[in-house]
Order: C-alpha cells, then sequence, then structure tokens
C-alpha cells in the first residue's frame, strides 16, 4: 500500500560537512531579512536614522530568539527538566512567537530610550514587517510538520483546494491534520496588507497606533486559530496563546482609546519630528 507518511518533505535543505541546515531556519532567516528591509525603506520616511535600525536589530534579534525558546521550554518543563540537553536544540523548532514579541518589545524600549528615538513610531514601522515576518515564518512550522490541528479528513483538506504537496505535509501520525500554520500565515499576511494600506492615510493613525493595531489584527487571529491546534502550550488546562490574546487585545483597545484623548500625541505619518526638521 501507498505510504502518504513518506510523501513528507524533507526538513533539511543541505548539509554543510558534519551541519545539517534546516528549512525551519533558512524560512524565518528570509522572513527576518525581508521585514529588515520594509523597516529601513518606512523608517528612512519617518525620520529614522537606517543605521538605527540596523544596531537596533543587532540587539533585539537574539532577544527575540532567546525568549522565544525561554517561553517554549517554561511552558513545557515537564518534558525539559528531563531532557535538559534538548533545550539548545532550536533547529528542531520550539519557539514561541509570543515569546519573542516580548523579548524583542523590552528591546527596543530600552534603545529607542537610550538613542531618543519615538518609542511609538520605531514599533509603528516595525509592526507591519513583524507580522509580515511572522506570515513567512509559519511555513518553517509546515516543513517540520508542527503547530497543526486536529485530525480531518482528505475530503476536507481537497475542498481547500490546497496544492498536493501541503496535503501531504498534513498528514501526520497516521491522519489528516488541520492546516493551523496555513490560517495563521494567511491572517497574518492580510494583516500586513491591511496596516501597509491604511498608516499612509494622512489622519488615521496616531503614533503607537498602527502597532496597536497590529496587536489587535494578530491576537484576534491567533485566539481562535490556537482553539484549533492540537500542540499548544498549556497552564493549568487553559492555553497559554488564548490566554495572552485576550489580554493583549483588550489592552490594545484600552490603550488607543486612552491615548487618543491626549490631542498633543503626533500623527503617524509626522514621523520623527526632530530628524524631519533637521534635514
Amino acid at each position: 500500500m501507498f505510504n502518504l507518511a513518506s510523501t513528507a518533505l524533507n526538513p533539511i535543505a543541505f548539509h554543510l560537512g558534519p551541519i545539517e541546515v534546516h528549512w525551519y531556519g533558512i524560512i524565518i532567516a528570509s522572513g527576518v531579512i525581508l521585514a529588515v528591509y520594509l523597516a529601513v525603506t518606512e523608517g528612512k520616511k519617518r525620520g529614522i536614522n537606517p543605521d538605527d535600525i540596523y544596531d537596533m536589530i543587532l540587539w533585539a534579534l537574539p532577544a527575540a530568539l532567546i525568549c522565544a525558546r525561554l517561553y517554549y521550554v517554561i511552558f513545557q518543563w515537564g518534558y525539559y527538566k528531563n531532557n535538559p540537553g534538548e533545550i539548545i536544540k532550536i533547529w528542531d523548532g520550539g519557539i514561541a512567537i509570543y515569546g519573542s514579541l516580548i523579548g524583542a518589545m523590552i528591546v527596543v524600549i530600552w534603545f529607542c530610550r537610550s538613542r531618543f528615538i519615538p518609542v511609538w513610531l520605531m514599533l509603528d514601522v516595525a509592526a507591519p514587517t513583524v507580522i509580515l515576518a511572522q506570515s513567512i515564518g509559519r511555513w518553517g512550522n509546515f516543513m517540520n510538520q508542527e503547530a497543526f490541528g486536529k485530525i480531518t479528513s482528505l475530503a476536507y483538506l481537497k475542498a481547500l483546494h490546497l496544492p498536493q504537496p501541503i496535503i501531504s505535509q498534513m498528514y501526520i501520525s497516521g491522519a489528516y491534520r488541520q492546516p493551523t500554520f496555513l490560517y495563521e500565515s494567511l491572517w497574518s499576511f492580510f494583516g500586513f496588507l491591511v496596516l501597509i494600506t491604511l498608516r499612509h492615510n494622512p489622519h488615521f493613525f496616531k503614533q503607537g497606533e498602527v502597532f496597536l493595531t497590529y496587536v489587535m489584527w494578530y491576537s484576534f487571529g491567533r485566539f481562535f486559530i490556537e482553539g484549533m491546534r492540537t500542540d499548544s502550550l498549556m497552564l493549568f488546562n487553559l492555553r497559554v496563546s488564548q490566554i495572552l490574546s485576550i489580554v493583549l487585545f483588550i489592552g490594545a483597545v484600552i490603550l488607543i482609546f486612552y491615548r487618543r484623548r491626549d490631542h498633543t500625541n503626533p500623527w503617524y505619518l509626522q514621523g520623527n519630528q526632530l530628524q524631519m526638521v533637521s534635514k
């Protein structure tokens, strides 16, 4: 009988001597490179020095990676306490987007304050590029056959008009699975399109609102997609990502309304006024 499981894609892209280069890392790196390029391009228009963005990335990327892994390990400690050697094997997957966002945001706030760059403006410039990188990064999960959903049928997957390689890759542990990686990838990509379409409309976003809209968009979609997954990180029988999604969504809404009360907050398109005036 034809073994569908054997059609799974190889997660290893190529070898450099004894080193295995995984598609997971290549895909995530590609998303990050594109995000940095787009952030620098937009940052120039908003009065942010490209060198400041590059310097910030040098700090933010390691922090994001460490916090993403730390977040995952903490909520999977029952496994890792007995397998400590597995903690560093980040190339096999097992990083949490929310952990990376928390780590990166802490660095962005610290960096911007040390360089006297408007924090909210920097977060606004970065937000659409981050959600695009998230959309791309989910395909790393696809290659690793992770971040999937509950058991479904071949007929269901065919009804979605998915290419055969995606359908084959969703055959995991003897059953077809919901392609929740794809749902989140598409949701994030549409969020990217929404943000880049709206942010250049005059008098639409105050500084900080592009970022807060990103938080609302992503957390709203993640809440429902997380409910379909079978590999969620749990806390007291609750899905951690769903809890955090609710907190972030409500917090972002409150912040938007609160900050709108201050009429001195500049519009997004005004950018870094001190830098733009000096030009």
